[in-house]
């Protein structure tokens, strides 16, 4: 079974709720007819008739006490709720579902603005980012051609210990969404210490944090991608290094890199990329590109339902 089977296959074992606020693109119409038929998850497209005037105004009120202190007002907290997509991520919030999915009529910035307002962040952690699984047909590196790539859609330059907790969020949805042992490279266009520079120290100083935040993590930086996946490479450059040439989950020191990198290798390389999905938040989300097709809007719901488990 292909890696997408799996992810649904596991779905399927403790099939949760996830809303999909955007009740008006096809896409997520036609997506939601095959969630129902394959059955790795149950969903609600939340259309108007089915927000409940009294609870938007319970999640209204809750809202705008969440976030008084910003100096916000309750106008333009009533505002924000005209759309749905505020109302099911207090939805998810309060447990009336499992998890969110939206972004295919959203932006970005948008979609994660109402995550990390509603939702929260994970305490063990002092930020929201991003990951994407990036499936290669045909490709030898990383986990048969599987990897985690982080962050590429939410924060322009981590400093050393966002760095780290990107690493770390990641590692952990490798390990539960894929089911494997995560293989952490810090990547850099430096090989440990074959050239400086301020972004070079950034990485170095990330993996101390890193080891300190998760000491039994595999982990190594910072390295040049060939460095990372490729073990004939890594023989050469860095043959100390414990991933070998084998890690599977790729941390890029800045966003530019990380959204050049995962939509160079997925145009390119012809690859699956699923996600954005957001790490860090107290209940599971995920991102979709406004681009996105229905297979894009099934894989962020079927793995959006695995992190709900």
């Amino acid at each position: 079974m292909d890696t997408i089977g799996k992810i649904r296959q596991k779905a399927m074992q403790d099939r949760k709720t996830i809303v999909l606020p955007e009740y008006e693109d096809n896409r997520i119409i036609e997506a939601s007819k095959i969630i129902e038929k394959e059955g790795f998850a149950n969903v609600i497209i939340l259309s108007p008739d089915k927000v409940v005037p009294q609870e938007k105004e319970r999640y209204i009120q809750e809202y705008y006490q969440m976030h008084q202190s910003k100096e916000i007002s309750l106008e333009s907290v009533r505002k924000l709720f005209e759309d749905t997509l505020y109302y099911a991520a207090m939805m998810t919030r309060d447990g009336k579902v499992d998890g969110l999915v939206a972004g295919a009529s959203h932006t970005t910035p948008d979609m994660a603005r109402a995550a990390i307002r509603c939702l929260g962040i994970d305490e063990r952690v002092t930020i929201a980012s991003s990951c994407f699984i990036m499936v290669v047909p045909n490709c030898r590196f990383g986990e048969q051609g599987v990897f985690i790539f982080a962050d590429c859609g939410i924060i322009p330059e981590p400093n050393p210990r966002q760095l780290a907790c990107i690493a770390f969020l990641a590692s952990e949805l490798a390990a539960k969404v894929l089911s494997l042992q995560p293989r952490v490279a810090l990547l850099s266009y430096s090989t440990r210490g074959s050239a400086r520079g301020k972004s070079v120290e950034k990485s170095a100083e990330a993996l101390r944090v890193l080891k300190e935040m998760a000491p039994h993590l595999l982990v190594d930086g910072e390295m040049q991608v060939d460095s990372a996946i490729v073990p004939e490479v890594a023989e050469i450059k860095y043959p100390d290094s414990p991933l070998e040439g084998k890690a599977n989950v790729l941390i890029f020191p800045n966003l530019d890199a990380g959204n050049i990198g995962y939509k160079l290798v997925e145009r390119l390389g012809n690859a699956r990329a699923v996600g954005p999905l957001l790490i860090g938040l107290k209940s599971p989300a995920s991102d979709l590109s406004r681009g996105c097709s229905v297979d894009d809007v099934l894989d962020c719901v079927a793995v959006t339902a695995i992190c709900a488990q």
